[in-house]
């Protein structure tokens, strides 16, 4: 089984297709059965996200693993596969494992850096692993990356580089001293919108969400105050800024709602407000795609080259690692052999030798099996160093052929001590 990620992102489409693409809820579950009951596939993901949607899975076949995931995201999008087609990425193996590093880094975002990728890259394996779409394969791999991911925001200054969609977006409002906001949701990133409008100096924050109590603690963390959703349309009128992000899945903000001046931000997919508000006098409305088109957060910096260099390292590790642990059954097969010859080569001894006391006979064994242990130390230490250079799965592919050994029968992947 290999690695297989395939999906679009806004380095490959216009976020007005990631719009139509983007699943929540249900329609997210569905697609990740939908990926893991394929025949070629053995454990599958979904990341989903305002940013991307990608299928990371384990596969046996890559054409049929492709063609299936594409076929199934034009499905369940309800876009028709020849217009997704030219948008799609498609990493495999090493190229796989590197991208979701980058991924998890905040490498491939749209505002490099930002962090809330990490968090929605351990949802969306928390969704597999609750849906039991996910093996041992993927969940490593996975927290391995989030691990990465960690190394990165804490030992470099990527987050500083661009800390999220929020201050990307409120780099476009201008002084933001003394105004007056309205946040909709109360999800992560609406939290994150009223601490950085707090960190900006804006006193007079609202926080509009359908589950009041919710709405209610972000509001007190700001030194704010909340309201009802069903309040939002009459909060509108004394608001300076309206931040939005509710996975609502419909407009929740439409130019009959607006009457005056407003700095509008909205960052979720699909939109929450209609586009149509630009033609509101006073109104500027910055979404995912101004911010896109903007670049803010995009350029290339020393945190960055940092961070890339971090992910190289962390690839060849677990490449490394990887490789070195496809040869244990071959080391584990080869002493198993071994230890039944010992013991058959004992039993012979003790028949043709039976007025041996019990302390020679344990003399004997300790001395045959240390003999042995040395002769196999070198080559099982060597097929391991191995396994990590180019062509290194062809030293333990010698091992078998020489010791005429099968690393797929039980007693050979047993645990054991090597």
């Amino acid at each position: 089984m290999s690695v297989l990620a395939v999906g679009l992102s806004h380095r490959t489409a216009p976020v007005a297709l990631l719009e139509r693409v983007s699943m929540t809820g249900e329609a997210l579950v569905k697609l990740l059965h939908d990926v893991r009951q394929d025949s070629c596939v053995a454990e599958a993901m979904v990341i989903s996200t305002c940013n991307r949607v990608e299928v990371l899975v384990t596969a046996d076949r890559f054409h049929a693993a492709v063609t299936a995931i594409t076929d199934l995201l034009s499905v369940h999008s309800g876009v028709p596969v020849e217009e997704l087609r030219p948008h799609f990425f498609v990493h495999y193996e090493e190229r796989a494992v590197e991208h979701l590093f980058s991924v998890v880094c905040g490498l491939d975002s749209m505002v490099v850096g930002e962090g809330q990728i990490l968090g929605q890259v351990r949802q969306a394996l928390k969704l597999a692993q609750r849906q039991g779409t996910v093996g041992a394969t993927l969940n490593e791999l996975v927290q391995q990356a989030l691990r990465v991911g960690k190394r990165a925001h804490h030992e470099t200054g990527i987050d500083k580089h661009g800390a999220s969609l929020v201050s990307a977006g409120l780099a476009l409002a201008g002084d933001l001293t003394g105004r007056r906001a309205l946040v909709v949701g109360a999800g992560s990133m609406s939290s994150l919108a009223a601490v950085t409008l707090a960190r900006a100096g804006v006193t007079d924050i609202t926080v509009a969400n359908r589950t009041f109590e919710r709405g209610a603690r972000l509001a007190e963390s700001v030194g704010g105050r909340a309201v009802g959703f069903g309040a939002v349309a009459g909060e509108l009128a004394d608001a300076d800024i309206v931040i939005t992000c509710t996975g609502a899945g419909r407009h929740v903000v439409t130019p009959a709602m607006l009457s005056g001046p407003a700095f509008l931000l909205d960052l979720a997919l699909p939109h929450d407000i209609d586009p149509a508000v630009r033609e509101v006098p006073g109104v500027t409305l910055v979404d995912l795609e101004t911010i896109q088109e903007s670049g803010i957060g995009s350029a290339e910096g020393d945190a960055v080259r940092t961070v890339r260099d971090l992910v190289a390292g962390e690839l060849r590790a677990y490449l490394d690692a990887e490789r070195a642990a496809q040869v244990t059954p071959t080391v584990v097969a080869l002493r198993s052999k071994a230890a039944g010859v010992v013991e058959s080569e004992l039993g012979r001894l003790l028949m043709r030798v039976p007025e041996l006391d019990e302390r020679a006979r344990d003399e004997v064994a300790m001395t045959v099996q240390r003999v042995v242990d040395k002769l196999l130390h070198e080559p099982t230490v060597r097929v391991k160093q191995l396994a990590t250079c180019p062509g290194g799965d062809h030293y333990a592919e010698a091992l078998r052929e020489l010791f005429d050994l099968d690393p797929k029968m039980p007693e050979a992947v047993r645990e054991v001590e090597l």
